[in-house]
């Protein structure tokens, strides 16, 4: 309950290479933080006070400042949410050739919108750079994995499985009685997802993309649900949760830029209006039909935008506590069509939930025939609760003629400086190189400390933070990443291929130590200063 911040490195070193380093090797990244737990006098736990003690557990952790070597065992211990590694093979090519390809597209097209926008001014940029910064980690992550899944055969390795499954099936007729069918009834799932993957994900970031209209359709959503008792309720406008849902549309106002936000959704328009679903719709019928489509859609934007109040934060926040007879009183062009496109979300709501349910009734039969088929080598996937892996301290070969080492230092940190963000280093960090003042950080062979670290182990999303831990049970690293490579993790893990990064113990202390001179904490570690 009472946890405070001892000491973080400046972001020039916490965040050094940002997005452009994101999910890539080398990485030269210090992200670490201390923080300490207290407890109230009694020893229990207690809400902030200031007689609130530091608690000191009877076992922790203990530091290895010696750190590892190439080929060294390690192992961790950590929370990865959510792996894919008992699906299909339908699932896996609806992802690898209709769903991630259209996402990442879309989004590269939106960050190369708010980068352009941004270009001229300041103000913009700071607006647009949380936003990027999402849909950047989003977009690298779905193009590393399409490029690990084409590259590791992913999908047809996941046919092979299947083949080999079904003779199992087959070969005992209590299993056959039970299991025959069951991948077919998978993949008419999916053949079904697929017929209208493209517009259905259209008319969710129609909503979701475009702020204004998004605001729209959470007032109409509200004058609905809002009538109706808390329990039938959606969640977002239960009344533990409405607060929070016009606090999200407040916050989301103070970074509204309109240019941005209608060439979103300009250019969605012109896209719905290729599409034989989305023409049946009045919005995109008109566009469709125009021998300009982008002059009709640019005009139709202009219209809303022109006529609409929900740039105004007061007038949002009233309308969100507004029954529907009210909201049609006030006029406003864009809750009216937020209004008109309702009915076509709701149905698409209530075909993908009939999607889900039927997925759901068949998940657990497949992994129960999975689990007899590869008995003590059956692993669940992830769900975020606690798992161990192990692995070795190892680099790898991304392309032909390309070898990664398993280690980054402080040296790649000063070569990589630009002295603009995200590659701004402090100029102290050069003093303490010049100096040679490593202390007992530099390992034999080595010009200057570690940074960043490679392994094997198999980890995934959530792993962030884990600590990696050499066969003594020592802290040798933090996990914080996967190569890009290794994005693939989600589906298999490949030895060529997957690869995790820790920030290496040793650049934690001597960044701690040398560059914030806080020895103390090292003590406190029990590792001592650099005596």
């Amino acid at each position: 309950k009472d946890i405070r911040l001892v000491y973080v490195p400046p972001r020039s070193i916490g965040e050094f290479g940002g997005e452009e380093d994101n999910w890539m090797w080398p990485r030269h990244t210090g992200d670490f933080s201390f923080l300490r737990a207290y407890v109230g006098p009694d020893g229990g736990p207690a809400d902030f006070a200031q007689t609130n003690v530091p608690y000191k557990p009877k076992r922790f952790l203990k530091v290895a400042p010696q750190g590892v070597r190439e080929n060294d065992f390690v192992f961790l211990l950590g929370y990865p949410g959510r792996t894919y590694r008992h699906t299909t093979s339908p699932f896996l090519a609806y992802e690898e050739e209709v769903r991630m390809p259209y996402v990442a597209d879309w989004y590269a097209w939106q960050i190369a919108l708010m980068e352009k926008m941004g270009k001229a001014d300041r103000a913009v940029a700071l607006k647009h750079a949380a936003r990027i910064k999402g849909l950047a980690n989003t977009m690298k992550n779905y193009r590393g994995k399409l490029q690990g899944m084409e590259r590791v055969g992913i999908v047809d390795r996941k046919k092979e499985e299947e083949r080999l499954l079904e003779s199992f099936i087959a070969a005992d007729p209590a299993r056959k009685a039970r299991y025959t069918g069951l991948l077919a009834n998978f993949a008419a799932v999916y053949d079904e997802m697929r017929a209208s993957a493209v517009y259905r994900m259209l008319l969710n970031y129609l909503r979701s993309n475009v702020n204004l209209l998004n605001f729209a359709a959470m007032i109409n959503e509200a004058s609905l649900e809002r009538p109706k008792k808390d329990i039938e309720r959606e969640p977002e406008y239960m009344d533990r949760n409405f607060p929070q849902t016009k606090r999200r549309v407040e916050l989301a106002l103070n970074n509204y830029y309109e240019p941005t936000d209608r060439a979103i959704f300009k250019e969605l328009l012109v896209r719905g209006a290729r599409l034989a679903e989305a023409r049946a719709l009045p919005a995109f019928a008109a566009i469709a039909a125009a021998a300009d489509k982008d002059k009709a859609a640019e005009s139709f934007v202009a219209n809303l935008y022109g006529r609409t109040r929900l740039h105004d934060k007061d007038f949002v926040r009233t309308a969100l506590d507004k029954p529907s007879a009210d909201l049609k009183v006030m006029n406003d062009p864009l809750v009216e069509l937020a209004a008109s496109l309702y009915p076509e979300y709701k149905k698409l709501r209530k075909q993908e939930d009939a999607w889900s349910g039927t997925l759901d009734a068949l998940y657990p039969l497949l992994l129960e025939v999975k689990s007899q088929f590869q008995a003590k080598d059956f692993i669940p996937d992830a769900n975020s609760t606690l798992r161990l892996t192990f692995g070795r301290i190892k680099g790898y070969s991304p392309a032909d003629a390309v070898h990664y080492g398993p280690f980054t230092t402080l040296d790649g940190v000063l070569e990589k400086t630009t002295g603009r963000e995200p590659f701004d280093t402090p100029g102290k960090l050069f003093d303490l190189r010049k100096a040679g003042d490593f202390g007992r950080f530099k390992p034999e062979g080595f010009e200057s400390v570690p940074a960043c670290v490679l392994y094997d182990a198999d980890t995934t999303g959530g792993n962030s933070g884990s600590p990696v831990l050499n066969a003594r049970g020592e802290l040798v690293a933090v996990n914080f990443d996967r190569t890009y490579e290794a994005t693939i993790n989600d589906y298999a893990w490949s030895a060529d291929y997957s690869r995790s990064i820790g920030v290496d113990i040793r650049y934690v202390l001597w960044i701690t130590e040398k560059f914030a001179g806080a020895g103390f904490l090292l003590e406190e570690m029990g590792v001592g200063t650099g005596k």
